[in-house]
């Protein structure tokens, strides 16, 4: 976990210091992005989508936070900092995109429900192909053209069928997935640190004026979703391992699928915010992770006053 931000950096710092080695690269992107999925696909198992069937309501929940929370979160941001057009996009476009895996990570090491959050990643990621463009339209239409079926299109061709195809590689050769595991979170991190030297490399002109404006305006964006995760699942009297789940369920976004789709679809600098957020969400969820794995499990008003009236088990 530690390990991605560092990445990113550099490849960003690579990126920036020499965009012409990388800039060539860009028609490769949609394809990375494609790997770093199919790599999510063979992390999934059949439970993780029966966990959906199981607790329905808390996955659904959480799906509608994000998708409702962050969309809008974006385009406040974007009216309060006064982005231009392209930045605008990028940004909305960020709070239009489905759950990232470091959310999973993340919620593990904070000592939150991480089945939970591997339920919430993939219906989000499931529901991607419709839900994003359809948001991005709808909220980002004003500020440049929106491509909704090409954009559909896209999103089936690079996030859903790599996922569905690592799943059914998963249940043909679970043996040999469960050998190369360790060695997953490597190959995605470098594949997404590749997309972020190439989107970068693409802004580079643009990032002296621009990069400290889209730095404050992902810092808040982000912050914002993680409180509101975390609010909507404490106002829903959940108790605290879902609370840090639905943070970073809401929170940290697939700003690799939203860089991918800003370049292809959009400009250079639209694909700006998604590649800083890449970088900012890694670094600003290990944090949390790391304060919320040394504070005690509190509980729900409640769970607490029900336990009050027993013993408490060791």
């Amino acid at each position: 976990m530690t390990a991605l931000p560092v990445l990113v950096i550099l490849a960003g710092i690579a990126g920036f210091l020499s965009p012409d080695t990388f800039t060539p690269l860009a028609p490769t992107i949609t394809w990375s992005l494609g790997v770093v999925m199919f790599f999510m696909g063979l992390t999934l198992t059949l439970p993780d989508f029966a966990r959906i069937a199981k607790r329905p309501w808390v996955v659904v929940l959480g799906v509608v936070t994000q998708y409702v929370a962050m969309p809008l979160l974006g385009l406040l941001v974007v009216t309060v900092y006064s982005l231009p057009p392209e930045i605008a996009v990028g940004v909305i476009l960020v709070g239009c995109a489905p759950g990232g895996t470091a959310s999973n990570v993340v919620t593990y090491l904070a000592k939150g429900d991480t089945a939970l959050s591997v339920s919430i990643t993939t219906l989000s990621t499931l529901l991607a192909p419709v839900l994003t463009p359809l948001l991005t339209l709808w909220l980002a239409g004003s500020y440049m053209d929106v491509p909704f079926w090409s954009m559909f299109v896209s999103i089936c061709q690079t996030v859903l069928v790599p996922v569905i195809v690592g799943v059914l590689v998963r249940l043909v050769a679970s043996r040999l997935v469960d050998r190369i595991a360790p060695v997953l979170p490597w190959l995605a991190s470098i594949a997404i640190a590749y997309i972020v030297a190439i989107v970068v490399a693409g802004s580079a002109g643009s990032i002296a004026s621009a990069g400290i404006l889209v730095l404050l305006a992902v810092i808040t964006h982000n912050l914002l979703g993680l409180g509101v995760g975390y609010g909507v699942a404490t106002a829903c009297r959940l108790d605290t391992p879902t609370r840090r789940a639905l943070a970073f369920e809401v929170g940290l976004q697939n700003s690799g699928l939203a860089s991918t789709l800003a370049t292809t679809y959009f400009s250079p600098l639209a694909a700006l915010p998604g590649a800083v957020f890449s970088v900012w969400h890694n670094v600003s969820g290990a944090v949390l992770a790391s304060i919320f794995a040394r504070l005690p499990y509190g509980k729900p008003p409640a769970e607490a006053t029900e336990q009050s009236r027993t013993p408490q088990s060791a």
